[in-house]
Protein backbone atom coordinates (compact mmCIF):
# COMPACT_ATOMS: atom_id res chain seq x y z
CA UNK A 1 0.00 0.00 0.00
CA UNK A 2 1.39 3.71 -1.02
CA UNK A 3 1.38 6.30 1.15
CA UNK A 4 -1.26 8.02 -1.19
CA UNK A 5 -3.57 5.08 -0.53
CA UNK A 6 -3.52 4.59 2.92
CA UNK A 7 -4.06 8.42 3.88
CA UNK A 8 -7.32 7.54 1.82
CA UNK A 9 -8.15 4.78 4.24
CA UNK A 10 -7.61 7.07 6.74
CA UNK A 11 -9.47 9.84 5.52
CA UNK A 12 -12.54 7.56 5.04
CA UNK A 13 -11.97 5.71 8.46
CA UNK A 14 -11.87 9.24 10.14
CA UNK A 15 -14.91 10.25 8.24
CA UNK A 16 -16.86 6.86 8.86
CA UNK A 17 -16.18 6.46 12.79
CA UNK A 18 -16.86 10.03 13.25
CA UNK A 19 -20.27 9.43 15.72
CA UNK A 20 -19.25 6.19 16.49
CA UNK A 21 -15.54 5.98 17.77
CA UNK A 22 -14.29 8.42 20.98
CA UNK A 23 -11.61 11.11 19.94
CA UNK A 24 -9.51 9.27 17.65
CA UNK A 25 -9.49 6.04 18.55
CA UNK A 26 -9.60 2.57 16.04
CA UNK A 27 -10.72 0.00 18.63
CA UNK A 28 -6.97 -1.83 18.47
CA UNK A 29 -5.69 -1.00 21.73
CA UNK A 30 -2.89 2.39 21.15
CA UNK A 31 -3.88 2.81 17.53
CA UNK A 32 -4.68 6.21 16.65
CA UNK A 33 -6.09 8.20 13.34
CA UNK A 34 -5.39 11.95 13.47
CA UNK A 35 -7.46 14.21 10.95
CA UNK A 36 -7.62 18.19 11.01
CA UNK A 37 -9.14 20.00 8.26
CA UNK A 38 -7.52 23.37 9.63
CA UNK A 39 -3.82 24.52 11.38
CA UNK A 40 -4.32 24.97 15.03
CA UNK A 41 -2.53 26.92 17.64
CA UNK A 42 0.20 25.54 19.99
CA UNK A 43 -1.40 23.23 22.47
CA UNK A 44 0.06 22.05 25.59
CA UNK A 45 0.52 18.08 26.14
CA UNK A 46 2.03 15.56 27.15
CA UNK A 47 3.48 13.19 24.59
CA UNK A 48 4.04 9.32 25.25
CA UNK A 49 6.11 6.75 23.55
CA UNK A 50 4.85 6.92 20.03
CA UNK A 51 5.60 6.77 16.94
CA UNK A 52 3.12 9.41 14.79
CA UNK A 53 3.08 8.54 10.45
CA UNK A 54 2.58 11.43 9.11
CA UNK A 55 0.54 10.77 5.93
CA UNK A 56 -0.82 14.35 4.43
CA UNK A 57 -0.44 18.00 5.76
CA UNK A 58 2.44 19.37 8.53
CA UNK A 59 3.03 19.37 12.43
CA UNK A 60 5.49 21.32 14.75
CA UNK A 61 6.10 19.99 17.95
CA UNK A 62 8.65 21.67 20.56
CA UNK A 63 9.90 20.16 23.75
CA UNK A 64 12.73 22.08 25.65
CA UNK A 65 14.60 24.49 23.12
CA UNK A 66 14.00 22.22 20.21
CA UNK A 67 11.20 22.44 17.53
CA UNK A 68 10.68 19.70 14.85
CA UNK A 69 8.52 20.30 11.98
CA UNK A 70 7.25 16.97 9.37
CA UNK A 71 5.77 16.25 6.98
CA UNK A 72 4.02 13.36 4.50
CA UNK A 73 6.08 10.84 4.26
CA UNK A 74 7.49 11.38 7.95
CA UNK A 75 7.59 10.34 11.15
CA UNK A 76 7.85 10.92 14.83
CA UNK A 77 9.71 8.83 17.07
CA UNK A 78 8.79 9.56 21.00
CA UNK A 79 10.71 7.46 23.62
CA UNK A 80 9.71 9.18 26.63
CA UNK A 81 7.06 10.72 28.56
CA UNK A 82 7.52 14.08 27.64
CA UNK A 83 5.99 17.98 27.85
CA UNK A 84 5.16 19.24 24.65
CA UNK A 85 3.80 22.03 22.42
CA UNK A 86 2.33 20.77 19.09
CA UNK A 87 0.66 22.15 16.65
CA UNK A 88 -0.74 21.59 13.06
CA UNK A 89 0.43 23.95 10.38
CA UNK A 90 -0.55 22.66 7.22
CA UNK A 91 -4.27 21.44 7.14
CA UNK A 92 -7.56 22.30 4.65
CA UNK A 93 -10.92 20.75 4.41
CA UNK A 94 -9.79 20.05 0.82
CA UNK A 95 -6.46 18.26 2.19
CA UNK A 96 -6.47 17.51 6.07
CA UNK A 97 -3.66 16.90 7.90
CA UNK A 98 -4.09 13.07 8.56
CA UNK A 99 -1.87 10.96 10.91
CA UNK A 100 -1.47 7.26 12.18
CA UNK A 101 -0.38 6.85 16.18
CA UNK A 102 1.24 3.87 17.38
CA UNK A 103 1.81 3.54 21.15
CA UNK A 104 4.92 2.22 21.76
CA UNK A 105 5.75 -0.27 24.60
CA UNK A 106 8.91 -0.36 26.13
CA UNK A 107 8.43 -4.28 27.49
CA UNK A 108 8.79 -5.08 23.51
CA UNK A 109 11.16 -3.43 23.37
CA UNK A 110 13.52 -4.77 25.98
CA UNK A 111 12.27 -8.03 24.88
CA UNK A 112 13.77 -7.70 21.89
CA UNK A 113 17.29 -7.08 23.35
CA UNK A 114 18.58 -10.42 23.61
CA UNK A 115 17.61 -11.31 19.50
CA UNK A 116 18.57 -8.02 18.04
CA UNK A 117 20.87 -6.68 20.88
CA UNK A 118 24.27 -6.61 20.09
CA UNK A 119 23.19 -5.95 16.22
CA UNK A 120 21.39 -2.54 16.67
CA UNK A 121 23.19 -1.58 20.28
CA UNK A 122 23.66 2.49 19.91
CA UNK A 123 25.57 4.44 22.69
CA UNK A 124 25.97 7.53 21.04
CA UNK A 125 23.72 10.38 22.06
CA UNK A 126 20.45 10.60 20.86
CA UNK A 127 17.09 12.61 21.16
CA UNK A 128 14.14 12.04 22.51
CA UNK A 129 12.27 13.37 19.55
CA UNK A 130 13.53 12.15 16.39
CA UNK A 131 11.66 12.83 13.14
CA UNK A 132 12.99 11.46 9.68
CA UNK A 133 11.64 9.89 6.35
CA UNK A 134 9.72 6.97 6.95
CA UNK A 135 11.20 3.30 6.04
CA UNK A 136 9.06 2.09 3.66
CA UNK A 137 8.79 -1.52 5.79
CA UNK A 138 7.43 0.73 8.48
CA UNK A 139 4.79 2.14 6.57
CA UNK A 140 3.67 -1.30 5.04
CA UNK A 141 3.66 -2.69 8.43
CA UNK A 142 1.75 0.26 9.63
CA UNK A 143 -0.77 -0.30 7.30
CA UNK A 144 -1.07 -3.80 7.69
CA UNK A 145 -1.94 -2.89 11.80
CA UNK A 146 -4.71 -0.50 10.46
CA UNK A 147 -6.12 -2.72 8.46
CA UNK A 148 -7.00 -5.07 11.59
CA UNK A 149 -8.97 -2.14 12.60
CA UNK A 150 -11.85 -3.70 10.39
CA UNK A 151 -11.21 -7.02 10.69
CA UNK A 152 -11.68 -8.12 14.41
CA UNK A 153 -10.89 -11.49 14.55
CA UNK A 154 -7.42 -11.61 12.49
CA UNK A 155 -7.06 -8.59 15.42
CA UNK A 156 -6.75 -11.50 17.96
CA UNK A 157 -4.38 -13.27 16.08
CA UNK A 158 -2.18 -10.82 14.36
CA UNK A 159 -2.44 -7.46 16.54
CA UNK A 160 0.19 -8.39 18.92
CA UNK A 161 2.41 -9.52 16.43
CA UNK A 162 2.24 -6.70 13.93
CA UNK A 163 3.04 -4.81 16.77
CA UNK A 164 6.44 -6.57 17.64
CA UNK A 165 7.53 -6.04 13.98
CA UNK A 166 6.52 -2.57 13.91
CA UNK A 167 9.11 -2.29 17.08
CA UNK A 168 11.72 -4.04 15.57
CA UNK A 169 11.77 -1.70 12.24
CA UNK A 170 11.66 1.29 14.38
CA UNK A 171 14.91 -0.35 16.52
CA UNK A 172 16.69 -0.76 12.81
CA UNK A 173 15.17 2.82 11.93
CA UNK A 174 17.66 5.90 11.24
CA UNK A 175 15.62 8.19 13.50
CA UNK A 176 15.52 5.02 16.32
CA UNK A 177 18.72 5.84 18.45
CA UNK A 178 17.00 6.41 21.35
CA UNK A 179 14.84 3.52 21.57
CA UNK A 180 17.86 1.51 20.92
CA UNK A 181 19.25 3.13 24.76
CA UNK A 182 16.01 1.90 26.05
CA UNK A 183 16.53 -1.90 24.93
CA UNK A 184 19.33 -1.88 27.92
CA UNK A 185 17.67 -1.77 31.17
CA UNK A 186 20.08 0.12 32.90
CA UNK A 187 21.25 2.52 30.76
CA UNK A 188 20.58 6.12 31.40
CA UNK A 189 17.69 6.50 28.89
CA UNK A 190 15.85 3.59 30.32
CA UNK A 191 16.42 4.59 34.36
CA UNK A 192 15.29 8.27 33.54
CA UNK A 193 12.20 6.37 31.47
CA UNK A 194 11.65 4.95 35.16
CA UNK A 195 11.94 8.05 36.71
CA UNK A 196 9.46 9.72 34.77
CA UNK A 197 7.24 6.97 36.04
CA UNK A 198 7.49 7.72 39.05
CA UNK A 199 7.13 10.96 38.93
CA UNK A 200 3.68 10.49 37.09
CA UNK A 201 2.07 8.65 39.25
CA UNK A 202 3.10 10.48 42.61
CA UNK A 203 2.61 14.65 40.74
CA UNK A 204 0.15 15.25 43.25
CA UNK A 205 2.93 14.62 45.86
CA UNK A 206 6.05 16.94 47.24
CA UNK A 207 8.99 15.68 44.70
CA UNK A 208 11.97 14.59 46.13
CA UNK A 209 14.71 14.73 43.71
CA UNK A 210 17.80 13.66 45.26
CA UNK A 211 15.59 10.29 46.50
CA UNK A 212 14.78 9.90 42.30
CA UNK A 213 18.55 10.41 41.75
CA UNK A 214 19.02 7.34 44.24
CA UNK A 215 17.15 5.21 43.00
CA UNK A 216 18.42 5.87 39.60
CA UNK A 217 22.02 5.27 40.15
CA UNK A 218 23.28 8.54 39.67
CA UNK A 219 24.65 11.90 41.70
CA UNK A 220 21.54 14.51 42.34
CA UNK A 221 23.76 16.35 39.37
CA UNK A 222 24.35 13.78 36.64
CA UNK A 223 20.19 12.65 37.45
CA UNK A 224 19.40 16.49 36.69
CA UNK A 225 21.59 16.85 33.11
CA UNK A 226 20.20 13.28 32.03
CA UNK A 227 16.66 14.16 33.27
CA UNK A 228 17.00 17.80 31.20
CA UNK A 229 18.64 15.50 28.14
CA UNK A 230 15.73 13.54 27.78
CA UNK A 231 12.68 15.76 28.65
CA UNK A 232 14.04 18.97 27.99
CA UNK A 233 13.22 19.99 31.16
CA UNK A 234 14.51 19.76 35.64
CA UNK A 235 12.54 17.50 37.08
CA UNK A 236 10.50 19.94 39.39
CA UNK A 237 9.58 21.66 36.21
CA UNK A 238 8.32 18.37 34.56
CA UNK A 239 5.56 17.87 37.36
CA UNK A 240 4.55 20.94 37.37
CA UNK A 241 4.13 20.55 33.45
CA UNK A 242 1.94 17.80 34.88
CA UNK A 243 0.02 19.37 37.49
CA UNK A 244 -1.33 22.22 35.45
CA UNK A 245 -2.29 20.36 32.10
CA UNK A 246 -4.14 17.78 34.87
CA UNK A 247 -6.02 20.91 36.38
CA UNK A 248 -6.61 22.39 33.07
CA UNK A 249 -8.41 19.29 31.98
CA UNK A 250 -10.44 19.43 35.84
CA UNK A 251 -10.78 22.89 35.03
CA UNK A 252 -12.45 22.31 31.07
CA UNK A 253 -14.05 18.60 31.39
CA UNK A 254 -14.71 18.35 34.70
CA UNK A 255 -16.24 21.66 35.92
CA UNK A 256 -14.37 21.87 38.83
CA UNK A 257 -13.52 25.34 40.43
CA UNK A 258 -10.50 27.21 40.32
CA UNK A 259 -8.86 26.05 44.25
CA UNK A 260 -10.72 22.50 43.90
CA UNK A 261 -8.48 21.87 40.57
CA UNK A 262 -5.50 23.38 42.45
CA UNK A 263 -5.40 21.52 45.46
CA UNK A 264 -6.84 18.10 43.60
CA UNK A 265 -2.89 18.30 41.49
CA UNK A 266 -1.17 18.88 44.61
CA UNK A 267 -0.98 22.60 44.77
CA UNK A 268 -1.24 24.54 48.42
CA UNK A 269 -1.82 27.76 47.54
CA UNK A 270 -4.75 28.87 44.90
CA UNK A 271 -3.01 31.84 44.14
CA UNK A 272 0.45 30.37 43.16
CA UNK A 273 -1.35 28.15 41.04
CA UNK A 274 -3.41 31.03 39.31
CA UNK A 275 0.14 32.55 38.71
CA UNK A 276 1.64 29.77 37.18
CA UNK A 277 -1.98 28.66 35.35
CA UNK A 278 -1.71 32.13 33.75
CA UNK A 279 2.26 31.97 32.70
CA UNK A 280 1.85 28.35 31.33
CA UNK A 281 -1.22 29.50 29.29
CA UNK A 282 -1.57 32.69 28.73
CA UNK A 283 -4.23 33.20 30.12
CA UNK A 284 -5.92 32.75 33.75
CA UNK A 285 -7.40 29.58 35.44
CA UNK A 286 -10.80 30.73 35.08
CA UNK A 287 -11.55 31.65 31.69
CA UNK A 288 -10.88 28.09 31.23
CA UNK A 289 -13.96 27.57 33.72
CA UNK A 290 -16.21 29.89 32.04
CA UNK A 291 -15.84 28.36 28.52
CA UNK A 292 -16.72 25.38 30.05
CA UNK A 293 -19.90 26.44 31.85
CA UNK A 294 -20.65 28.35 28.57
CA UNK A 295 -19.75 25.14 26.51
CA UNK A 296 -21.89 22.98 28.85
CA UNK A 297 -24.90 25.75 28.72
CA UNK A 298 -24.76 25.69 25.33
CA UNK A 299 -25.07 21.45 24.72
CA UNK A 300 -28.39 21.52 27.27
CA UNK A 301 -29.88 24.15 25.06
Amino acid sequence: MTLQELARSVDHFAGEHAETVKGCETGIAGLFVHRQTRPSPFEATVYNPVICLNLQGCKEVTCGDRTLGFGAGQSLIVSHDVPVMARVTEASAQHPYLAIIVALDIAIIQSLCDEVGETVLDRRQASTLTANATDGRIIEAIARYFALARDPLEAKVMQPLILREIHFRLLTASHGGMLRQLMQRDSHASRISRAIGRIRSGYRAPLAVASLAAEAGMSPSSFHEHFRHVTGTTPLQYQKELRLMEARRLLSMDGLSVSSAAFEVGYESATQFSREYSRKFGAPPRNDVFRAAAASESRSL
